[in-house]
């Protein structure tokens, strides 16, 4: 979504811009705060009242509008007119005034007062409440009390008018001007003028290129110091995005330069200022100064100490040797002798890592160490950052485990985690899983809410790709050489059958992989769980794609296409997970009912992913679910919102909200960091030149459990094994480990 009019609801080309005026009769449905509201309008001199969509926050029944946008034909209810900006007008008869106070929206006004008011001010009512509204005492029957609860609600719908005739004065769609509203309240358009850059950080949706349009609309200077030291956040946000803890202030002075088409003395400028402000920390290191986000040095620096603490405790008091031939005896098996080092130091140890790709019995390793803290009495905690992640472990250990926020009980309404130094988590050991996912961030928060006395075992694969927010904590623990480490490299008999093991490991080693035959040929092929498929045209692969997830693979493996999923290393192009989605979604739930807004559309069964962190709701970047229906009201309100299932939960979002989900049939690579699906395809071809990396198919490859498929070009499988590079990251994690 854009800030501005212009695409904040994209007509199609065939839509006509209309104005129309009119008086809403009826509000059908009005959710996300008014950021989404179905209304009807009745219209001067119309038979029927129209249908309206779009967001009209704070306007009641009664309410004289002047519209602006185009009618569009709805499949499920018809023909209906998409609002991209609007005016309020004053109501032009007596009744239409008495209406309009007493549809409820001001507190202390019913039908009934809105008649008497009516009845001693006239036509000039509104004029009166907006000029003098302590006259509202005039009106029998309204005490001292009610007339102040008048006014002040009165003066508050006065206020949201006003921000909203601003806002959209400049060109700010009505969506984003109620969110705006509702992050600012009245103070709106004070904040704005005084720094309208503050949207791009405090405002969902908004970016700093479209907080910059309108600064240029509001006169601000692009040489202005508020422009340029916005500029410069915005530029260590966005390096955040890719993964960086901080920016080299040399290379942070160039990219916000360019990035404002200032000269770079004025950057420099801002970063000291920002610095002396407390807004940004400048760090002198070896290299050179390093300019980070307040949050994240501050987070940096809380994980490298934590770590530190957990390095100068105590390990568990039991007998390693003891416990290991027990745990051996009942569960008949014998540890590898890695296996057997892993669960004695992780015995030892205060803080411990575990390291190893597929089929080198991780598994095996935590299921002995939790069965024998358990017999011995000990508690154990289990977690992992994922909600699949969790389940997969306490599956694999018959005890409970839980997602790292569940684990940390985090509390929506305040922003922070229940469980921290204060109140600490009271746990013998804790394991977590899929350790490579963990942020810096939230590794920081983990070890705050860790007990003294508390021991720590880290498991993951290190060759995965790093997590998806900033740092590379995994990796950094492992690099500084500060952390006992177990590396797993032994590759059992039963995993070595699969080839997604045996390949996995292979291209690990940038050795090319042992390609299968396609899946519809012969018998012998089902027995393969790998295969590549030549396909050098991107068109016909993306094709034969839908094909295998619609129906090949259903019917010759009996997987449901939801148990499919598509891996692809970019979003752009005819092979990226834009695209794909789009047509996997047309041949697997054609027909079924759906939620447009704007250019997005979601229908019953489709697979979605949600895209940012939303602590209100529960749900996470990456989280995987379902659309289980379209919901609502009767009418068009059944259009207002889809229910979406994860995993046990059902999670409601307006029209307004879909920004925060895309579809997930295909997704990228990147996004699919801790979780398994018993089938995978992999697109690989040179399309995704700049994404050819030997890690990122090796991560791809490990998702699957039963099936992976690459179709692709020989060429772009070779380049890909062959690219060890690995987009370095800004961290000094590893530094601040050695060193401490």
């Amino acid at each position: 979504m854009d800030l501005f009019d212009r695409s904040a609801g994209k007509r199609p080309g065939n839509a006509q811009e209309e104005i129309l005026e009119g008086t809403i009769e009826r509000i059908v449905f009005s959710g996300g705060g008014g950021e989404f509201t179905v209304a009807r309008l009745a219209r001067d001199g119309a038979a029927e009242p129209t249908t309206v969509v779009g967001s009209l926050l704070g306007l009641p029944t009664g309410a004289r509008l002047r519209l602006r946008g185009y009618y569009e034909s709805n499949p499920r209810f018809g023909r209906q007119f998409r609002v991209q900006s609007y005016t309020e007008l004053s109501p032009e008869t007596l009744a239409g005034i008495r209406r309009y106070l007493g549809a409820g929206l001001v507190k202390g006004i019913g039908p009934e007062f809105a008649g008497r008011i009516v009845e001693r001010f006239g036509i000039h009512t509104l004029e009166i409440l907006d000029a003098q509204p302590e006259r509202i005492r005039e009106v029998p029957g309204i005490g001292p009390s009610r007339a102040q609860a008048i006014q002040k609600a009165w003066s508050s719908q006065r206020r949201l008018r006003e921000v909203m005739v601003f806002l959209q004065g400049y060109g700010v769609s009505p969506a984003f001007a109620a969110r705006i509203y509702k992050r600012y309240g009245p103070a709106a358009i004070a904040r704005v003028r005084e720094n309208p850059f503050r949207l791009a950080f405090d405002v969902w949706g908004i970016g700093f290129l479209s907080a910059d349009r309108l600064a240029t609309a509001l006169g601000i200077a692009r040489d202005s110091e508020v422009r340029v030291e916005a500029g410069v956040r915005h530029a260590l946000d966005e390096a955040g995005g890719l993964g960086h803890v901080f920016l080299p202030r040399s290379r942070l002075v160039e990219e916000a330069a360019k990035l404002l088409e200032v000269e770079p003395p004025l950057v420099e400028a801002a970063v000291d200022r920002l610095g002396r402000a407390g807004d940004v920390a400048i760090e002198s290191t070896p290299e050179g100064a390093a300019v980070f986000e307040v949050g994240l040095f501050r987070a940096e620096v809380a994980t490298a100490t934590g770590l530190l603490r957990l390095l100068r405790g105590r390990g568990l008091r039991v007998d390693a040797e003891r416990a290991i031939a027990r745990y051996q005896a009942e569960a008949r098996i014998t540890l590898a002798p890695q296996q057997a080092e892993a669960v004695r130091r992780a015995l030892h140890e205060p803080l411990l890592v575990i390291t190893g790709g597929p089929g080198v019995g991780k598994t095996t390793i935590v299921r002995g160490i939790v069965s024998t803290l358990v017999r011995q009495g000990l508690t154990v905690a289990l977690a992992a950052p994922t909600g699949r992640a969790a389940k997969r472990l306490q599956e694999a250990t018959g005890q409970p485990a839980a997602t790292l926020h569940r684990l940390l009980e985090w509390r929506p309404a305040d922003g922070v985690f229940g469980r921290n130094s204060s109140r600490p988590l009271q746990a013998d050991l804790l394991v977590v899983d899929e350790a490579s996912m963990i942020d810096i961030r939230l590794m920081a928060d983990l070890l705050a809410a860790l007990a003294d006395g508390t021991r720590l075992v880290l498991v993951g694969d290190v060759d995965q790709l790093p997590s998806v927010g900033p740092g590379m904590v995994l990796r950094d623990v492992i690099a500084s050489g500060r952390v006992p480490t177990v590396r797993l490299t032994e590759i059992f008999r039963q995993a070595a059958a699969s080839l997604i093991v045996t390949n996995a490991h292979r291209i690990h080693d940038g050795v090319q992989p042992e390609l299968g035959a396609p899946p519809a040929q012969g018998r012998a092929a089902d027995q393969r769980d790998f295969f590549f498929i030549e396909d050098d045209d991107p068109a016909h692969a993306a094709e034969t794609i839908r094909d295998l997830v619609a129906t090949r693979l259903p019917r010759r493996y009996g997987f449901s296409p939801r148990d499919i999923q598509v891996l692809t290393p970019m979003h752009r192009g005819e092979l990226g997970a834009t695209a794909l989605n789009r047509l996997l979604q047309d041949a697997i739930t054609p027909g079924q009912p759906e939620l447009r807004s704007g250019g997005r559309v979601f229908r019953v069964g489709d697979r979605v992913m949600q895209l940012r962190n939303n602590y209100d709701r529960d749900v996470y970047n990456g989280d995987v679910g379902e659309v289980l229906r379209v919901a609502g009201g009767s009418g068009e309100a059944s259009e207002s919102h889809a229910v979406v299932g994860f995993d046990e939960r059902e999670v409601s979002y307006a029209a307004d909200d879909l920004d925060e989900l895309a579809l997930a049939y295909a997704a990228t690579v990147h996004k699919s960091q801790g979780s398994e699906y018993p089938a995978v395809i992999v697109p690989v071809h040179t399309q995704h030149y700049v994404m050819l990396q030997r890690s990122l198919l090796y991560t791809a490859v490990t998702r699957g459990k039963k099936l992976v498929v690459l179709i692709g070009s020989r060429k772009a499988l070779r380049i890909a094994v062959a690219n060890a590079e690995v987009a370095a990251r800004c961290s000094r994690l590893a530094a601040r480990l050695a060193a401490g």
